[in-house]
């Protein structure tokens, strides 16, 4: 017995059941199909700002209100870097929101805006800012006391949460007028904008949270916030830039040729400006300075990077294995401070010693423990200087084998990957990797076995 459609019945064609059964497994499919599309999609658009070592790093920004005034409120702005090594480098932050209405900053301690804006309709005291989309960024070193505030005035510099969490914070006070005066007339600011120091940063909507709690310096008594709001920041290497920020090159004891990184890793776009490594323009007075756009000058390499990351396997003992990092920075306007190298590497959970840098562990899965963090011991070589003579980095590390997860032969003893300061930086391709010198003529143990026989065979008949 056959079924009919509407669209056949004028045909008079009938459908059989089979048929039917397969257009509805079609729609169905095709429904299914057409999900999965839009879960990629959404996937593919939170992954941008997702990153595998540290799947918790963000920056908090918490406004805590401590109180209202006559047309407005003064609020306590903290900004936490829960990153475990992306800390905001020199020249610092740069933090800028939207009004949801007319508001306007009456003052700021700890910080500034950097424009005023237009305050002309404002008799006798006049605002500190009075743009729509105030810009705020961080006050110097050094400034007067009575224009400070806890944990304020570092230049916008803040260190990242697993390298020094006590640094890891900015913070400023700002007095807001023509707002609302309570929490039901008060509206949240909109639109932030996040730069640490460039691009990267994509931030969230203001969301109102339950409202913070202050302790007393004595702990006997504890206020609360007379309203709390967070704005939550992620960072992706996409969108900070097209190309990476540095590169890694490999060597080892058992083979003489050196693995260098890719020819134009960082892009060639800087390849028209750069400048020899002997060239007289080195002893030009100010050759050193930043650009306010933070332009780089870069020596000229093949790889034109800014960092390059070199691992060399040094020593191999029965039980242990040596590794020499050297980090060279190429950039002649640039000196970074607090920086931060993250290794990847099977056998990195047995590191024994390391020699001149300091190393924490990152175990963002519990399970596995194949990644670590370098960065310069305080007042040491926290600070790595611009290119020149004095313009790298090294230390050594000594690990303990463990012949579940090492080996020497195939590449095994250098890193998955390298990030510097939070990047990824560009590695060699696989096959270009230095390997054991036999590892390419290794005799079969079938032949060498006939080897073997056709020798004693021989040895017989002689004598």
């Amino acid at each position: 017995m056959g079924f009919t459609t509407s669209a056949n019945k004028r045909e008079g064609t009938p459908v059989k059941a089979n048929d039917l059964q397969l257009l509805q497994c079609f729609s169905i499919l095709k429904i299914k199909l057409q999900l999965w599309a839009i879960l990629l999609l959404m996937a593919l658009s939170q992954s941008e700002a997702f990153d595998p070592l540290d799947p918790f790093g963000n920056i908090t920004i918490k406004w805590d209100v401590v109180s209202w005034t006559a047309d407005g409120y003064v609020a306590s702005v903290i900004m936490n870097n829960y990153q475990m090594y992306r800390h905001i480098n020199t020249p610092g932050w740069t933090l800028g929101w939207n009004w949801a209405k007319k508001e306007v900053i009456w003052s700021i301690v700890g910080a500034q805006a950097t424009e005023q804006g237009d305050c002309s309709k404002f008799k006798g005291n006049v605002p500190h800012c009075c743009k729509k989309n105030p810009i705020i960024v961080d006050l110097l070193p050094g400034v007067p006391y009575n224009q400070q505030y806890a944990n304020c005035c570092k230049g916008g510099v803040v260190a990242s949460w697993g390298q020094d969490p006590s640094a890891a914070v900015s913070a400023f006070q700002v007095s807001v007028g023509v707002a609302g005066t309570s929490n039901k007339t008060l509206k949240l600011p909109k639109d932030f904008v996040l730069m640490g120091p460039g691009p990267g940063y994509t931030c969230g909507p203001a969301e109102v949270v339950p409202s913070t709690v202050f302790f007393t310096p004595d702990h006997r008594r504890k206020t609360q916030a007379l309203m709390t709001w967070t704005v939550t920041c992620t960072y992706s290497q996409i969108l900070s830039s097209k190309y990476p920020s540095c590169c890694v090159s490999f060597s080892s004891f058992y083979n003489e040729t050196m693995t260098p990184c890719p020819s134009c890793a960082c892009g060639c776009h800087n390849k028209r400006d750069c400048i020899m490594s002997d060239s007289k323009r080195l002893n030009t007075l100010g050759i050193n300075t930043p650009k306010k756009d933070n332009t780089p000058l870069l020596q000229c390499t093949h790889h034109m990077c800014p960092i390059r990351v070199h691992w060399h396997v040094k020593i191999n003992y029965r039980d242990y294995w040596r590794v020499k990092i050297a980090v060279t920075n190429f950039n002649y306007r640039m000196n970074y401070t607090q920086w931060t190298l993250v290794a990847q590497h099977p056998n990195l959970s047995n590191v024994t010693q390391v020699f001149s840098f300091d190393y924490k562990p990152l175990v963002p899965y519990q399970a596995i423990n194949d990644t670590a963090m370098f960065y310069g011991m305080k007042f040491y070589n926290d600070l790595l200087m611009e290119a020149g003579p004095l313009g790298n980095v090294q230390s050594e590390v000594l690990l303990r084998k463990d012949k579940t997860t090492f080996t020497l032969k195939q590449g095994w003893g250098f890193p998955r990957k390298i990030y510097f300061n939070g990047d990824e930086c560009k590695l060699p391709p696989p096959d270009s990797y230095p390997f054991l010198p036999n590892s390419a003529h290794e005799i079969p143990s079938f032949y060498s076995t006939m080897v073997a026989i056709i020798l004693s065979l021989l040895i017989n008949i002689m004598m």
